[in-house]
């Protein structure tokens, strides 16, 4: 192309015929430029009027090609008979994202075929996947650690029991046993993790050192056992009566004291040691601490319980169970002996009719008659699976209006209903169990610091994340500000250490 000003270049493109005519008000034709073209548009004034039809056809087009597409007439927007007629015919040609399918194969035997993709109408508007046909809810009915904090919820109100999947082989039932809701990976809830680089040889010189001469410094203890896992904190012992040939729990005894004493002792022991003792505490003496038996049995694991028992065997020279034998008695003190035996049955499944089964016989074991079967209560309770029993419970209230707790309640008294209701809390909610049990330790006149110290020990490394927020969300205040306001001194210290910070 020429431009103004510049003589015409030699070696352009020959004149192409069908080119367009000078327009008026443009450019005149510049020298070395593009002769006028014929059969190009005639020159409009005024700018282009509404061009009938669209553009016609162009000479040195391209044919139509066989197995192409139909051309489109040119009637409507950049369609035939096409697509305005087919919106026309549409039932509802207005788009919402429900008759999207609708439309979908509405607008296809219009045009004359167009395989739908199954996979394009699956979602809902929201862009979750839609439920499936015939999809259940899964039947983990309470949450666990934490109910708002991500497991998944029990079923609302009054809404119609869902069919569940059986137990397998000993429980019967026609359908295959399935998980009783997934259960969803939360991470760590402990308050207490592995200190990263400890080292056992330093660690108890830091030890020592806060023991060695006039007066102790119990801040240094505080800093360490308070940020040490319980593996590292018992592979001290060893490590310090290797290296100074003395006893590190017997120093620790004879320079500290009272309550501190007692946890700084605590946090030392291995989980099965220090149940093992607090139950030996529990029982030993003139009174028995029941609740202490009920808090223990009722919320370890089979493995654990069995562990329990062997340690209290090989530190007590007695068995656990002759020891609940010999100071209990009656049905509480079956309710021990059954739940000390570790042998729950821990699946994951669930079967409804078999739930419904066994709410009919609590109803019938105690409302529903006169007085109450209290054994068909232990059976129930201290037998079934945990995820089970919280379909149990569920199938209870569906049945008969009222909490398995009210009928407890209503039924049994002194320790066996304490000990039952403890069964029922610590199986529909274990973190809202121990926060009840925290804040009952230090309500009132008085703080029960036996209970305080076991639990703060005992669930820093399981679910103290988990028992924080069910405590924040019964009582209003946080842990750390109640234990804050009814402890003092290092004893307060190390507790906070092991709560783990403020809500």
């Amino acid at each position: 192309m020429s431009y103004p000003g510049y003589p015409p270049q030699p070696g352009g493109y020959p004149p192409q015929p069908g080119g367009y005519p000078p327009q008026p008000g443009g450019y005149p034709p510049q020298p070395g430029g593009y002769p006028p073209q014929p059969g190009g548009y005639p020159p409009q004034p005024g700018g282009y009027p509404p061009q009938p039809g669209g553009y016609p056809p162009q000479p040195g087009g391209y044919h139509p090609q066989a197995g192409g597409y139909q051309p489109m007439p040119a009637p409507g927007w950049g369609a035939g008979p096409g697509f305005s007629a087919v919106m026309d015919n549409l039932s509802n040609p207005g788009f919402t994202a429900s008759n999207l399918s609708s439309m979908a194969n509405q607008i296809s035997s219009s045009l004359g075929g167009f395989n739908q993709n199954p996979s394009m109408f699956t979602q809902a508007p929201s862009g979750f996947p839609s439920p499936q046909q015939g999809s259940q809810q899964p039947y983990g009915v309470y949450p666990q650690p934490g109910a708002g904090m991500g497991f998944p919820a029990g079923p609302a109100g009054s809404t119609a029991p869902q069919p569940m999947p059986s137990y397998p082989g000993t429980y019967g039932g026609s359908t295959p046993a399935m998980p009783a809701g997934a259960p969803i990976n939360r991470g760590y809830r402990g308050s207490i993790q592995d200190f990263p680089g400890a080292d056992p040889l330093k660690d108890v010189e830091v030890l020592r050192k806060a023991m060695k001469g006039f007066g102790t410094d119990e801040q240094a203890i505080i800093n360490l056992l308070g940020s040490r896992s319980n593996k590292q904190r018992v592979a001290l012992l060893v490590t310090y009566k290797t290296a100074y040939g003395k006893d590190l729990v017997k120093d620790l005894k004879s320079e500290l004291s009272g309550n501190f004493e007692k946890i700084v002792l605590a946090t030392l022991k291995t989980p099965a040691q220090f149940d093992a003792f607090e139950l030996k505490e529990a029982i030993k003496g003139a009174g028995t601490d029941e609740a202490c038996l009920i808090e223990i049995l009722s919320s370890r694991s089979n493995a654990e319980i069995r562990e329990i028992n062997q340690v209290y065997k090989a530190e007590y020279k007695k068995s656990l169970e002759d020891a609940i034998r010999g100071d209990t008695s009656g049905h509480f003190g079956r309710l021990l002996i059954s739940l000390a035996q570790g042998n729950r049955d821990e699946r994951e499944t669930v079967d409804i009719a078999l739930a419904k089964q066994d709410a009919q016989a609590l109803y019938n074991a105690g409302e529903n008659k006169l007085g109450t079967d209290e054994s068909r209560f232990n059976a129930i309770l201290c037998a079934r699976s945990k995820a089970h029993l919280r379909a149990v419970f569920h199938e209870y209230k569906q049945m008969c209006g009222r909490d398995i707790e009210n009928s407890i309640s209503r039924e049994m008294s002194g320790d066996l209903e304490s000990g039952m209701l403890a069964v029922v809390k610590c199986i529909k909610n274990t973190p809202a169990y121990f926060a009840e049990r925290l804040y009952k330790s230090m309500k009132g006149l008085g703080t029960k610091d036996r209970t305080l110290i076991r639990i703060m020990v005992s669930r820093s490394e399981v679910d103290m994340l988990d028992i924080r927020q069910e405590y924040m969300r019964n009582y209003r205040k946080s842990l750390y500000t109640d234990i804050s306001g009814d402890t003092s001194g290092d004893y307060k210290k190390l507790l906070l250490k092991l709560c783990g910070g403020n809500d």
